[in-house]
Order: C-alpha cells, then sequence, then structure tokens
C-alpha cells in the first residue's frame, strides 16, 4: 500500500489546499500521472504519483488545508495491472469486505459514515453514503446526519463543500423562521431583517491566493508608514522612438516595444542613484540589494500577481520585453513557478491597462518602493510663457515606506523617473 503525500513546496509555503482531485478512488493511475492539484499562497502546484496502482482512498477533500508530508491518499500499488471496472472499484470503495460478507458489511459502511443515521429506505433513496473523510468530520461536528445533506456528485459522494452549503442553507432558514416570528417594525427595520431579505446573493468561497493577497495587503498597511508621491510624464518622446522603432524592433527581436522596458530602465537607474528604495527592513537593520530583480505585477484569473524580471539591469530592451511576455502568459494560464515569483527588491505596477488615471499603489512586503503606471491621456500643457498643447501625459505615483525613505529621497527618485523618460535616449547611457 502506497501513500501519496504532500511534497515539500517552498521554503516559505508549509501547507496548501486542495483545489481539486484528478483522480478517483477506483481509478488506475500510472507513475508520473497527476493525482491532486493544490493551491498555495503564490502558484498551483500538481503532485503526481511515484508508483502504478489503483487509488483506494482520498483522505482529503477539495477545500480541505493539507500540511507538508501529511498523507492525503493511499494507493494500492499493482506493477502490470489494468484499470478495474468503475463497479467494482466503487464496490471496494464503500465496502472493504469480502464478497460472502456483503450485507453485515454494507451495514457497517452505514453505521461508520452516519451513525445517527436511520438505516437506508427503500425506493429512489440513496442507498450507499459514500463520504470524504473531511466530509464525515464536518458532519460529525455540526451533528448533521450524511444521509440529508443533498450532493451533486454523480457518484453520489458528499464532499465537505455539501456539508457546508447544507449547513448554510439550514442556518438561514432558521434566521428566516425566527425573524417571521418577531412582530413587524416597518418604521426601523433592522440590520438582520435587511440581511435576511429574499433579495437574491451568491456566495463564493475566496481561493486561497485571495486570501493571502488579501492578509499581505492588510500587514504592509499596519506594519509599513506608506507614503505616496505623485508627478507626471510628458510621454511624447517615448512614444515618437516607439513608432519610430516598433516594427524594425519587433523584427529583430520577436517581441514588441511596450512601455514596460523604458520604466523599467528608469526605475533601474534611479534605484542605483537612490538605494534606500531597493532596500528592506531586518529587525533593526537594513538591508541594502546591490542586485535589481523587477517585481511587474500583471493580473491573474485568482487575483493580481507580480513575478519577478531578474537581473533587469542586465537586460537590454528585448530582453525586459521578453521577460515580461513569458511571465504575463505563465500568469494566465496559471503556470507560474514559485520561483518566478520570489525575492523582488521593487515592484512596478501598470493600473493605466484598466484605464485607471490615477491611483495610490500599496506596497508589495518586505520591499519599501512600489511605481504606479497610469493612464496616458491627452491634457493641455504649458510648454512657455506663451505656449500650450495637447501632450500624452501620464501621472506616476511612488508608494514608500518612510520609516527608511525620507520624502525629499522619494520625491527625487520619481523626479529622475520623470526626467529619464521624457528624454528616452538617455536610458541607453544610464550603466
Amino acid at each position: 500500500m502506497g501513500e501519496i503525500k504532500v511534497p515539500e513546496l517552498a521554503e516559505s509555503i508549509s501547507e496548501g489546499t486542495v483545489a481539486q482531485w484528478l483522480k478517483q478512488v477506483g481509478d488506475f493511475v500510472e507513475k508520473g500521472d497527476y493525482i491532486v492539484e493544490l493551491e498555495t499562497d503564490k502558484v498551483n502546484v500538481e503532485i503526481t504519483a511515484e508508483d502504478s496502482g489503483v487509488l483506494t482512498e482520498l483522505l482529503a477533500g477539495e477545500g480541505d488545508t493539507v500540511q507538508v508530508g501529511e498523507t492525503i491518499a493511499r494507493l494500492e500499488a499493482k506493477e502490470g495491472a489494468s484499470a478495474p471496472a468503475a463497479p467494482k472499484a466503487e464496490e471496494k470503495s464503500v465496502e472493504e469486505a469480502p464478497k460472502q460478507e456483503a450485507a453485515p458489511a454494507q451495514q457497517k459502511t452505514v453505521e461508520e459514515v452516519a451513525p445517527a443515521a436511520e438505516a437506508p429506505q427503500q425506493g429512489n433513496q440513496k442507498q450507499w453514503l459514500i463520504a470524504s473523510p473531511a466530509a464525515r468530520k464536518a458532519a460529525r461536528e455540526r451533528g448533521i446526519k450524511l444521509d440529508q445533506v443533498p450532493t451533486t456528485d454523480p457518484l453520489g459522494r458528499v464532499r465537505k463543500h455539501d456539508i457546508d452549503s447544507y449547513a448554510d442553507q439550514k442556518s438561514n432558514e432558521q434566521k428566516q423562521q425566527a425573524q417571521a416570528s418577531k412582530p413587524a417594525n416597518p418604521v426601523s427595520p433592522s440590520p438582520a431583517a435587511s440581511e435576511n431579505s429574499d433579495k437574491p446573493v451568491e456566495r463564493e468561497r475566496m481561493s486561497r491566493r485571495r486570501q493571502t493577497i488579501a492578509k499581505r495587503l492588510v500587514e504592509v498597511q499596519q506594519t509599513a508608514a506608506m507614503l505616496t508621491t505623485f508627478n507626471e510624464v510628458d510621454m511624447t518622446a517615448v512614444m515618437a522612438l516607439r513608432k519610430r522603432r516598433k516594427d524594425k524592433f519587433f523584427e529583430q527581436h520577436d517581441v514588441r516595444l511596450g512601455f514596460m522596458s523604458f520604466f523599467t530602465k528608469a526605475v533601474v537607474a534611479a534605484l542605483k542613484k537612490y538605494p534606500l528604495l531597493n532596500a528592506e527592513i531586518q529587525g533593526n537593520e537594513l538591508l541594502i540589494k546591490k542586485f535589481y530583480d523587477i517585481g511587474i505585477a500583471v493580473s491573474a484569473p485568482d487575483g493580481l500577481v507580480v513575478p519577478v524580471v531578474r537581473d533587469a539591469d542586465r537586460k537590454t530592451f528585448a530582453g525586459i520585453e521578453g521577460s515580461i511576455v513569458d511571465l504575463a502568459k505563465k500568469a494566465r494560464d496559471n503556470k507560474l513557478a514559485l520561483k518566478d515569483l520570489q525575492g523582488g527588491t521593487f515592484t512596478i505596477t501598470n493600473g493605466g491597462v484598466f484605464g485607471s488615471l490615477m491611483s495610490t499603489p500599496i506596497l508589495n512586503g518586505p520591499q519599501v518602493g512600489i511605481l504606479g503606471m497610469h493612464k496616458v491621456q491627452l491634457r493641455p500643457v504649458a510648454i512657455d510663457e506663451e505656449r500650450i498643447e495637447n501632450r500624452p501625459m501620464m501621472y506616476i505615483a511612488l508608494s514608500y515606506d518612510h520609516r527608511i525613505v525620507d520624502g525629499k529621497e522619494a520625491v527625487s527618485f520619481l523626479a529622475t523617473v520623470k526626467e529619464l523618460l521624457e528624454d528616452p535616449e538617455s536610458l541607453l547611457l544610464e550603466g
């Protein structure tokens, strides 16, 4: 009997959530087949089988939190075996007893799964109750009889989310009954009455990644003395340079010339001039980093992620654009690895792609600086005392940790970024 255990995920990750089982009890798996997908704080990880055999037991349900090293499934290794027929696999997973003792085994299974439930009835009621360990535990804790819980599983298996949904439904029914028994108060309805109204709502479980994003954003605001300073950039020169060079650039490098490479180059040059924005606090010490791994915030299906462009100071414009394209595709396909997300020293986020005109970006801890880009918009600009022209302008924002970065340094950093972008040829001279 083999065991499927949660492998070592990363130095900072000790647990994960079962996102979905890719194989079910009774399925035959080959060595190397994907069995389960785990959702961690940063990426999804697929666990493979180390041996061939039949999956005999699942010890965690979808949505359950599991620890590194924990056994989450059992596999009966069978060399050269073939996939068993589905009815036999289901029968074995329920009975776990010799065929000649079918009746006692059936009775024992029902008692183990739902001790408080009455004996199964004839007719349309389910005669076999198959439930995950997490579902059985949740049912016991809430005093719920498994034979009363509806499930959408085609094999009739009860999962933990079925228990949760059933419990929520019962709780709402009890609240509505309690509210209905109270005298009506048309003058000033209570908050509970509004919460229990008949208006449609949808309850959706937050993904583990979204929970982590929420937790870390709140932690940053509670631990850092965060301030934001603003400036604006005249994008005329950058846009003119792109227009002149974009076709030849694409022919030579097979990647499009976008804004991000200009901003990344400008940020790296400014970080070299103002190194405290490339640092972090560790206890009573400052860790000032002499390398430039720039995080680029991108939108993924489960929320914002910040993959890292490594050694951005050593990359060409084409190298930066190519790295960003690759990381963005991985994010959209949910294929980012842990190494893609770890170790950034400074972050750039571009709300302008969604139409944002101005915002205050939140720090990506433990980093102490983040640059926010925004929408390019034509605005009238005073060229001198006599002339006003419409120019493509972008507001930029720098959020910084005031514990180690003073206002003068932050404002000067942002002014340097502005100056470099308004004279983009100068970026080629920055070492």
